[in-house]
C-alpha cells in the first residue's frame, strides 16, 4: 500500500516535470498571440480610417481643398498668403 502511493507519487512527479515546462511555454504563446491580436486590429482600424480618407479625398471636394490648403500649404490661383507670427516669437 505504502508502496503504490509512492509510485503514484514518483510518477506525479515525473508527469510535472515533463508538462509543467511545456505548460508555461504554451502560456507564453498565448500572450504572444494576444499581443499579435492586439496589433491587427489596430491596423484594422488605421486601415478603415486610411480607406475613409481616400473615400473623402476622391469624393468631397471641400474636404480635398481643406487638405491642399492645411498640409500642402497650396492656394488658389489669385489669392495671398499671410503668415502671421507672434512679436514675442524669434526667427
Amino acid at each position: 500500500m505504502i508502496r503504490n502511493a509512492l509510485w503514484i507519487f514518483v510518477i506525479t512527479i515525473v508527469i510535472l516535470v515533463i508538462f509543467i515546462p511545456s505548460y508555461s511555454k504554451m502560456q507564453d504563446k498565448k500572450q504572444i498571440n494576444l499581443e499579435y491580436q492586439q496589433q491587427i486590429d489596430q491596423l484594422k482600424e488605421k486601415n478603415e480610417e486610411l480607406i475613409e480618407e481616400k473615400r473623402k479625398l476622391e469624393e468631397d471636394p471641400a474636404y480635398l481643398e481643406k487638405v491642399a490648403r492645411e498640409k500642402m500649404h497650396l492656394m488658389k490661383e489669385g489669392e495671398v498668403m499671410y503668415k502671421i507670427t507672434p512679436m514675442n516669437s524669434q526667427p
